[in-house]
């Protein structure tokens, strides 16, 4: 694989999950301004990668039975690594997982709730064939680059939201405060920009929003399901005065409602918190993070300026992405590999770079929680810790391990593909930095290198020594610390 340019490199590591061989010819010769249209106007590539699962060309997955991602919650797992692997959309996918973490729902919860089957569908079912509102991660697909006030009201209806935040249980008799305090604290302002009387004054916004079940309900029933109802009888009708703004003339106060009426409450709230400029400025300082840099701190000049875009675009999101991917921070050489990989982004890009041919998916579910993202399983509602967060003694023994499964898995398909490469140890090398991207190497590290490509005698190039030392060679660079680094 002939090397990319490296700004071409660093957008498709921060913008989609790094780019397999195929990927490279693709846009080798693509300027940054089309790769960034490519990228962020996805809707005009077509969503059919889920078409492809079980292709043989393309990474597998395994199941105990039929393959039912949509119902069960190990097949979803490998569905979305799937994804993320060979989507047309690779930013589409990105801003899913960033949803996921900004909107943390785990899967034991709703199955306590409502059992294996019907979990699995909230947070995963892809409407087709079933019946029943689609899944979470659907919701965060189609709305990926859209309206966040829009995403914000969807999120307060999501089935897997009410259930993991207990608003089915939020009555005017006995107001529940999770999600109002999470909608403040999490998922707009932020901290020190609310105060407790708002968090009840939210409770009693969002009393009535509940769910109800279908006709003949069973937690074992493919066709079974839960909805959004708002339940006009559980609304408590009285104002709510917050400490900001609910109006655009600065008036703090939701005025009394009838019960019918009410629903309008929660539409009022989540707007006022979608607009507040702290909203804006929160957002702006996560992009930051997942697309720039965890190294530094965010520049308040970028977050005032993507915080501005957000606002005079009425909150959509797609114009402050494409702000992000162009701004002049994005393309400070230090900015390259200044963020830790997720570890869902790190498996991603390994089997892209890699090689993915007869490796099953169903061998990264246990490793991805060695690592410390199971999918579809956040370990709270504040998400993963990110950053160096992911690091640990044992998770980075979990990504050197799994780095040795997959080039054990590709090493006879890395010795055919770097035959032409196996002339000298520096060119078997050099092909492969080609090919696998990490940071780039002190002296010392890449000497290291070049010493296990000639450890035990002279190099030959024979198909014996390429077996062997090609597959090594990938296993030591994904191993590797520079590798953690996107």
């Amino acid at each position: 694989m002939s090397q990319l340019n490296p700004d071409v490199d660093h957008l498709l590591r921060r913008a989609g999950f790094g780019a397999s061989e195929a990927d490279a010819e693709t846009f080798r010769d693509m300027s940054l301004a089309n790769l960034l249209s490519h990228l962020v106007d996805y809707e005009g590539w077509p969503d059919d990668v889920d078409a492809r699962i079980g292709r043989p060309d393309h990474v597998q997955v395994t199941s105990r039975d039929l393959f039912a991602p949509d119902i069960d919650i190990d097949d979803a797992r490998q569905r979305w690594m799937f994804r993320m692997i060979h989507t047309r959309r690779p930013l589409q996918e990105k801003m899913a997982m960033f949803w996921h973490n900004h909107f943390a729902t785990a899967y034991s919860k709703l199955t306590a709730d409502s059992g294996n089957l019907q979990a699995a569908k909230m947070l995963a079912y892809k409407p087709g064939a079933l019946r029943g509102p689609q899944g979470q991660i659907e919701l965060f697909r189609q709305l990926a680059l859209g309206n966040y006030r829009d995403l914000l009201l969807q999120v307060a209806m999501d089935p897997a939201m009410v259930v993991w935040l207990d608003g089915q249980f939020n009555t005017k008799g006995k107001p529940q405060e999770n999600f109002g305090r999470e909608v403040m604290e999490l998922f707009t302002v932020g901290v020190g920009h609310y105060t407790e009387p708002d968090v009840y004054a939210a409770a009693r916004v969002f009393t009535g929003w509940n769910l109800r079940e279908s006709v003949g309900y069973s937690d074992r029933d493919m066709n079974a399901y839960k909805e959004f109802i708002y339940n006009a009888d559980e609304h408590e009708t009285s104002a709510k005065t917050f400490s900001f703004p609910i109006s655009s003339d600065g008036n703090r106060t939701i005025p009394s409602r009838s019960a019918s009426a009410g629903i309008q409450d929660g539409y009022d709230l989540i707007t006022a918190l979608a607009v507040h400029p702290e909203t804006a400025r929160r957002l702006a300082r996560k992009f930051w993070n997942f697309f720039i840099s965890e190294v530094y701190q965010p520049d308040p000049g970028f977050v005032e300026a993507a915080a501005n875009v957000y606002l005079q675009n009425r909150t959509e999101i797609k114009p402050v992405i494409r702000y992000v991917l162009t701004s002049p921070w994005f393309h400070l050489p230090e900015m390259q590999y200044a963020r830790y990989a997720w570890p869902a982004e790190y498996v991603a890009r390994a089997i892209k770079e890699v090689g993915w041919q007869n490796f099953s998916l169903d061998k990264v579910r246990a490793p991805l929680a060695a690592m410390g993202m199971l999918l579809f399983e956040p370990p709270n509602v504040g998400g993963w810790p990110l950053g160096a967060g992911w690091f640990s003694t044992g998770t980075m023994l979990a990504r050197t391990n799994f780095a040795a499964t997959l080039a054990a898995n590709q090493k006879d398909n890395l010795a055919v593909e770097l035959e032409s490469n196996g002339g000298a140890p520096q060119d078997l090398l050099t092909a492969m930095l080609r090919r696998v991207t990490p940071a780039p190497f002190d002296p010392a590290p890449q000497q290291a290198l070049m010493s296990y490509l000639v450890a035990g005698g002279a190099w030959t190039g024979s198909e014996s020594q390429l077996n062997t030392r090609a597959a090594g060679l990938a296993r030591l660079l994904v191993g590797s610390s520079e590798y953690q680094l996107i």
